[in-house]
């Protein structure tokens, strides 16, 4: 028989708890990890993400942090109005043919 787990998935305050009990509260990370039957590495690593911006960690499945967000937007007007550049430089170059 299999025993494997499939992928389990954690929401943000879950997350945030399980750090606060690690940096606040002294609790060992190999400790909690076993008793919460998660590797230790995943809470090094929610530890690391939580320390690199408090306020904007763990944002979520398909969420940004708004800077990503930010440059996603500007990406996409800058490829618009390029596009639409182009466009406009093909129809000038197709009505300034004099006609023979």
């Amino acid at each position: 028989m299999d025993k494997r787990k499939g992928r389990r998935t954690f929401d943000k305050e879950f997350k945030k708890g399980v750090v606060s009990l690690v940096t606040d509260k002294g609790r060992m990370v190999s400790e909690l990890a076993r008793d919460l039957d998660i590797h230790p590495n995943v809470i090094y690593r929610w530890r690391q993400e939580y320390l690199q911006d408090i306020e904007h960690a763990f944002p979520g499945k398909g969420y940004m942090l708004p800077a990503e967000e930010e440059l996603r937007t500007l990406r996409k007007k800058l490829t618009d109005v390029t596009e639409e550049r182009d466009i406009l430089k093909k129809a000038l170059a197709i009505f300034s043919q004099h006609p023979r």
